[in-house]
Order: structure tokens, then sequence, then C-alpha cells
């Protein structure tokens, strides 16, 4: 009641020993002298116009000039400006070499972490194949390995998962496969196996001949199982513009075959049609090629190839390390978690 009465009253602090104890404390700690602080506030102005600013950077500027040194934050410094995808640090990728040939690269490629990869002449690639065919890398193993990894490259040059996906099917990519009557073709047919399992539209050329490889009837009767369509002249192939353009046309050995009348054909349309240019395992000799590729798609390890490969990649085809050890080649595998990879001319 006597609250209610008087609402402003304030109820009074009990005094004891310890509010005592709490006050000698405050007097420890902060002091009897606050009487001692002056009236009159401190001229902040007034310090810093006794501040020379001017010619204290001047006598930084002349230091560094004597010295050669260089400051951060200096005032006529205007600070780099850089874009989100640039590097601040300037530096230039680690080269260093874990495959070494045992004779002089004539070409040397260097892969996105700077690795060295040197090239191989077709002579040394040949026996490095034949070597690990005799320890059980046959040839269909590798031309399945090929066929794989060829495949993967051209679904990512095709747009990976933005063009090849169940909601995409209005708009299925279309590859032209130009293959000749040996290996390298063989080749290329298992690539166009591996593209048309994955819903890719695949064109098929491969001239009749009498007689065919084993190897290319094999393929040809597991291409025969897709929905690919095979033809044998040049007329059947598209007027338009495909999507891709994969070569398989050039051998390094048969080199007669460019006389050949289903050859200069299917060059003329292959130029025509303005379609990039895949190439796997294109020849050394420039001269060979009657088709300029975008990309080159090499097997192992890359042949010294020219500018009319365009950009080289490399693939791996499983030849174990103790293969390469026995041709006389020092390897380690450039590949890392990829079986594709690109490599950059040094």
């Amino acid at each position: 009641s006597s609250s209610s009465r008087h609402p402003n009253q304030v109820t009074p602090k009990k005094s004891g020993l310890k509010n005592g104890q709490m006050k000698s404390k405050d007097d420890e700690c902060f002091g009897d002298d606050i009487d001692e602080i002056p009236d009159t506030d401190f001229d902040f102005e007034g310090n810093l116009a006794l501040f020379d600013k001017a010619a204290v950077f001047e006598e930084i500027e002349t230091y560094e000039r004597r010295s050669g040194t260089r400051s951060r934050g200096t005032p006529n410094e205007k600070p780099a400006r850089y874009r989100h995808d640039e590097n601040i640090l300037e530096s230039e990728p680690i080269v260093y070499r874990r495959i070494v040939v045992p004779q002089n690269a004539n070409k040397e490629f260097c892969t996105d972490s700077g690795l060295v990869v040197p090239s191989v002449s077709y002579e040394l690639h040949k026996k490095l194949l034949s070597v690990a065919e005799k320890h059980g890398l046959t040839l269909e193993r590798r031309l399945e390995m090929t066929g794989v990894c060829a495949s993967q490259m051209a679904l990512s040059l095709l747009g990976g998962p933005n063009r090849l996906n169940p909601k995409n099917v209005h708009q299925r990519p279309t590859v032209a496969l130009l293959c000749g009557p040996h290996v390298k073709g063989a080749q290329g047919i298992s690539c166009g196996r591996h593209l048309s399992n994955h819903d890719v539209h695949v064109i098929l050329f491969l001239p009749n001949f009498v007689k065919m490889l084993e190897s290319i009837t094999n393929e040809l009767n597991l291409f025969s199982k897709t929905q690919g369509q095979q033809v044998s002249s040049v007329k059947d192939l598209p007027d338009t513009p495909v999507d891709l353009v994969i070569n398989c046309l050039d051998c390094h050995e048969n080199a007669f075959l460019r006389d050949q009348p289903w050859y200069k054909a299917v060059v003329d349309w292959a130029n025509q049609n303005r379609a990039p240019v895949l190439s796997i395992d294109p020849p050394i000799n420039e001269m060979e090629q009657g088709i300029d590729a975008k990309w080159s798609l090499a097997l192992g390890l890359p042949l010294p190839l020219g500018e009319r490969a365009g950009r080289v990649y490399l693939c791996d085809i499983g030849i174990p390390q103790k293969v390469f050890q026995e041709v006389g080649i020092n390897y380690h595998s450039p590949f890392g978690c990829k079986f594709v990879i690109p490599l950059h001319s040094t």
C-alpha cells in the first residue's frame, strides 16, 4: 500500500560489509585521482595539423627509390583490379619430367599440371603395342579401350549432360564416322558402337571390300546390333552439317588408299560439311591427312603430330608400366584420375 501511495519513491539500498568491500576494490582499481583529469577537451584537429603527411610520404618514396623496395598502400599507386576468373598470384606452371624416352623426342607436349609428355616415333610406338600384345593386351582389348576413351571424348565435345539427357530427346546429336578398311577403322567402329549406345545418331561410312580384317568384321557385327546406320557410298551421307565428324580414314602404312576414288570423295564431303573433326590416332605425316582436324586423340604416348592435327589429347589404353620399361621408356602415368587428358605444345 505504501508503494502505491508513493510510486516514485526509490527504496534505499542496504549498506553493509559487502558493499564496503566492493567500494574499496573500486578505489584500488581506478584510484582516487579522478579529480586531476583536466576539464579541457583534447584538440584533435590541432594535433592533426601538426602532421605533415606530404613530407612523410615523400620520405617513404625517396627511401623506396634508393633501396629498390616497394611498400603497400602508397597514395599515388592505384590498386590492380582483377576479374573473378583471374589469378592474383602470377606464377608459371611447374614443369617436371616423369616420362623419359630412349631417343630424343622430335616434339614434346605438356599436361595441365606441368608434366612433360614426350612424343615417340611411329616405330617405337608400334614396338610398344607389339610388346603389350605379347603380354596379353590383345588387339580386341586395345580396340575396346580406344573405343571407350574416344566415345567419352566425343560425348564431351557434343555437349555432355547438357545435350545428352532423357529430357532432351528432340535434339539428338548426329555423328558421321568415317572409317577405312584397317585397324584404325576398327577403332572408329568401336567408338561408334559406344556412341550409339548413348543415344547418339551414328552414321558409319565404310567402303565395300571383298575381304575385311577379322577385327573389322567383329566390330561391324557388334555395331549392327545398335541403332547406328552403316553406309558404303558418299551419296548416303547427310547433305546437311552434322554435329561431329570422327575421322578414321587414314592409316600409318596403307598410303595407297588415298588414291582410291571413294577416299577422295569422302574427304571432299567432310571438307564441305563444315562440321568439327575429331581424328583418332592420325598419321604423323601431314601430307597423309586429307581432312584437317580440330582435335586429335593419341593412344598411350603421342606421335609428333603437326598443326593439321589440331589440339592433341591423350588416352590411356591400359599399357602396364613394365611394358613401357621393356621397350626402354621410363614411364609414370600422366593421367591421374582421368583416362583422357589434353596436351599442350611446349
